[in-house]
């Protein structure tokens, strides 16, 4: 099994990708998504008040990938806010992981993330990513099956080499949960979510 993972600026090409991937065959159970609770993945009304206080609410899946997950999780992150998570991330962010991450443990996302097959330097350009506003979708695929994923994964995600050169430019060395998502730099992350 071979895991893969692209980061959307938008939550409209996340959607495209995700189902582009279950029209190629990929299981729902097998993908994966990760959001920051900005990008509208949840209905807030839905989120169950006892989960809210502890960031575990589950929500109702939006979109054209509603058939994906009954169900979301979200979870306070230190110095990112409300992030969503749905599908098996999510049951492994229930886990020991989740403990670091939520209780703000020194590159506890970014750990996670590289717990998940997304090497250190891009795990540092994923988490930036999250707190910016974008969508992480993860997909666990068999050999057979990884090319195609692999060419969707290209045609909607961000290029994370030219995200982390444009991040680089505006003077970002690595991802900080202690700055604050509104006081980082502006990148065209940010524009576009004004613009569009």
């Amino acid at each position: 099994m071979k895991t893969l993972s692209g980061l959307f600026d938008s939550r409209a090409d996340a959607t495209e990708a995700i189902d582009d991937l279950i029209e190629r065959g990929i299981p729902r159970h097998d993908i994966s998504v990760v959001s920051h609770a900005a990008a509208g993945w949840y209905d807030e009304d839905s989120k169950e008040e006892a989960g809210a206080e502890t960031g575990a609410g589950i929500g109702a899946l939006a979109g054209s990938a509603g058939g994906l997950l009954a169900g979301l999780g979200v979870l306070a992150i230190p110095g990112i806010g409300e992030l969503v998570a749905a599908g098996w991330l999510l049951s492994t962010a229930a886990g020991a992981a989740a403990g670091a991450i939520i209780g703000g443990a020194a590159g506890g996302l970014v750990a996670w993330l590289m717990d998940h097959d997304i090497d250190e330097q891009d795990a540092h350009v994923f988490a930036e990513g999250l707190k910016r506003g974008g969508t992480l979708v993860t997909v666990r695929v068999l050999e057979p099956k990884a090319i195609s994923a692999e060419a969707i994964f290209l045609k909607h995600r961000v290029d994370i080499a030219a995200r982390r050169d444009d991040l680089n430019a505006d003077g970002w060395v690595r991802f900080d949960d202690h700055v604050p998502a509104d006081s980082a730099p502006e990148t065209r992350l940010a524009a576009d979510r004004r613009d569009g």
